[in-house]
């Protein structure tokens, strides 16, 4: 051990990798009524596909559409 500067670190407890800083994931009303010209649920917009993709974003929808991956497994195995 040759070097100029030798370290060591002992802790105890437990180690995730995550960061509890008080952060959330919440969705913005406001700027959802700016942008789908109604104020709507996430889910509607996200998961029901109900509400159409605005005009300002259907080049970024077609781009991530041929980019991403496909699931090509059969639809009764996915349940």
């Amino acid at each position: 051990m040759k070097a100029e500067i030798l370290s060591y670190s002992r802790s105890r407890g437990l180690f995730a990798g995550i960061s509890l800083e008080g952060s959330t994931l919440r969705s913005d009303g406001s700027a959802n009524k700016k942008l789908y010209a109604e104020a709507s649920m996430p889910r509607r917009i996200v998961r029901e596909g109900k509400i159409g993709v605005p005009a300002s974003g259907r080049q970024l929808i077609s781009l991530l559409d041929t980019k991403s991956p496909k699931n090509e497994s059969d639809p009764v195995s996915l349940k």
